[in-house]
């Protein structure tokens, strides 16, 4: 993977600008930490970091090819993602009289868009965002993958188009301001910390949503999407459906685990990663490729604190080693105690250019930079829960019918920690209630279902379009900050189109939560570790986090000086902290997200004002 940026300008001479584009190509040194290309030309600049995965020896970017005919004039591009179906892609490619330079992905997707333009998108099976700018036509065209797994943003001005892989990248350039206006706010508060597809945040600044693609040149920008869900019958029967989704995660993971360097997994024995682990190893063992390399984390003290509850109903010691023990992994465990948590907030919030899941960052930070020590690549189980309705609100009437997003069930507990000049901005509750409808409105209704299936087919959108961008999100930012690729083969668009349309009875076969997906890894897994209730990505439960985190927290609001006292009401904070303990749920966001993540939230948000020297406008 890699980090990318650029420039488009018609009022400037970009090859007198190396200077800005080098240092906006820097931001993003941590996503590619093994070289960094610049391509200026008049109107476009183009710059690359990059961590090299497929033919290390080659590949460097910003990538030029001349087009096919030698009187065509040259496309360039900068790339970040992985293409599964390059080899297919490739062969094809040959036989229309292409000759390749190198064994790598990008080449190819250079090429297939030198030979069939923006049509090539539809021919990609890949997490991809990328940028290819043509000389002749002065154009840039850039695009990212369906389901959002790369990052891409931009910023368009009078004259001028500015991109990267990071927000960090375009604020790089000096005449792009640090400033947050009412709806940044209001994403912060009140979405925070998911965010609208489409919306970066940044005053100025858009996110190009997943499934789209966007052209800029002297004409203006356009943009369009190349792809949606969409809802169609679904005709197969429960063992047709088991064995269709079967076929499509074994496809999609042996297809990920293409990589000229080492690969690992993440296993924390729940279903989601012992698949993919289980899966890995028939694969490595069929090719001769050795023992696979998985990772888990914990924290200190965490037997000893560890309450069940219905997010997290038991810890996952026991079954990673239940699991590497059938699979027979060289297993990595990972563990962190609350002081090394705390301190990595800043760094995820960095990562991330914006407040994030707090602690659950941190963690997953400091997990990534484990990880790198022994591999450049790892498989993770994300998208799931959101694919084949995992979470406890696909099951519980009051979230079905709570007319908002499940996962942020507590508008009122979020209004309450704004300041009221804040909440006259922000108009926390329209803003949240716009972007729910804007939601639902998107949804592709299928003609002829009932009032219940109609409900599980908006939440199952909802989840994959709002809540699963926020995991993807956080995904790549931490693994990204220490130079490490994760692959995500529950992402694979094949898999979730299909799996979209199942019916909500038939994917809760034998009426278990992701029932079709048990029944579809029925003797690829043990049978106790297949029907074992969810759990989520573990959390610390030693109390000395909360502890910290409140602490640290009110020490900055002593502080007269601290950036957030505009923003909060103290008092409030003050209180809420003064009733947490242990044992109390506060609702702040989804699973995981309770007092001390409330604390450990505002603890970025301060840090990110203070390292970003934000504006307010």
């Amino acid at each position: 993977m890699c980090g990318i940026t650029g420039w488009v300008d018609w009022r400037n001479d970009l090859t007198t600008q190396a200077d800005i584009v080098e240092k906006m190509t820097e931001t993003m040194s941590l996503r590619g930490p093994d070289a960094a290309g610049t391509w200026l030309s008049r109107h476009c600049a183009l710059g690359h970091r990059r961590l090299s995965v497929i033919d290390p020896q080659n590949g460097a970017q910003p990538m030029v090819r001349p087009a096919k005919y030698a009187d065509d004039q040259r496309c360039v591009v900068v790339y970040n993602g992985e293409l599964y179906n390059a080899l297919e892609l490739r062969k094809e490619l040959e036989k229309l009289g292409y000759a390749f330079r190198t064994t790598c992905d990008t080449e190819v997707l250079l090429l297939a868009y030198v030979e069939w333009g923006p049509e090539c998108l539809g021919k990609f099976n890949g997490i991809f965002a990328f940028a290819i700018w043509d000389t002749e036509k002065e154009r840039l065209f850039m695009a990212r993958d369906r389901l959002g797994v790369k990052p891409l943003f931009y910023r368009r001005e009078e004259g001028r188009l500015l991109f990267g892989s990071e927000p960090k990248a375009i604020l790089a350039h000096p005449d792009v301001p640090a400033e947050i206006d009412r709806e940044g706010l209001a994403e912060l508060f009140i979405i925070g910390p998911a965010r609208t597809p489409g919306h970066g945040i940044w005053r100025g600044m858009s996110e190009l949503k997943p499934g789209h693609s966007l052209i800029y040149d002297r004409d203006g920008m356009r943009q369009s999407a190349y792809w949606r869900l969409e809802s169609v019958p679904h005709e197969d029967d429960e063992p047709a459906t088991a064995e269709r989704v079967r076929e499509l995660l074994t496809d999609t993971v042996e297809r990920q685990l293409v990589s000229d360097v080492p690969v690992g997994t993440l296993l924390s024995g729940g279903l989601d990663s012992s698949a993919l682990t289980t899966l890995a190893v028939r694969y490595y063992e069929r090719t001769g490729q050795g023992r696979v390399q998985t990772y888990s984390v914990d924290y200190v003290d965490n037997d000893k604190f560890f309450k069940a509850h219905d997010f997290q109903p038991n810890p996952d010691a026991p079954w990673i080693r239940r699991m590497v023990g059938y699979l027979g992994t060289d297993h990595h465990p990972v563990q962190f105690d609350t002081p090394e948590l705390v301190e990595a907030l800043e760094a995820a919030a960095l990562a991330k250019d914006s407040p994030g899941m707090a602690d659950i960052d941190a963690s997953l930070y400091l997990f990534c930079r484990e990880i790198k020590k022994g591999a450049t690549v790892a498989i993770s189980g994300e998208a799931a829960d959101e694919v084949f309705g995992g979470y406890p609100w696909f099951h519980r009437r009051e979230a079905l019918e709570a007319n908002t997003f499940p996962w942020s069930l507590a508008p009122e507990l979020r209004e309450s920690v704004m300041s009221a000049e804040v909440r006259e901005i922000v108009r926390a509750r329209d803003y949240l209630g716009d972007r729910y409808a804007q939601a639902l409105a998107e949804v592709p209704e299928l003609p002829g279902e009932d009032e219940d299936a109609r409900r599980m087919r908006r939440m199952s959108y909802l989840n994959i379009t709002r809540f699963m961008p926020t995991l993807l999100d956080r995904k790549d930012r931490m693994s990204m900050a220490v130079g490490l690729e994760v692959r995500v083969p529950f992402c694979d668009h094949r898999l979730v189109q299909y799996v979209f349309n199942i019916p909500w009875k038939l994917k809760m076969a034998g009426d278990r939560e992701k029932g079709i997906l048990r029944k579809a890894l029925e003797g690829v897994l043990p049978h106790e570790v297949l029907y074992r209730k969810k759990s989520p990505y573990p959390k610390t439960h030693n109390p000395g986090y909360l502890n910290a985190v409140r602490g640290l927290l009110l020490e900055r609001l002593d502080d007269p000086s601290c950036p957030l006292l505009p923003l909060i009401d103290a008092g409030k904070v003050r209180e809420i902290a003064a009733q947490a303990d242990p044992g109390s749920h506060l609702p702040w966001f989804g699973q995981l997200m309770s007092a001390p993540q409330l604390f450990a939230y505002l603890l970025q948000f301060d840090f990110w004002l203070r390292h970003y020297k934000v504006k307010f406008v």
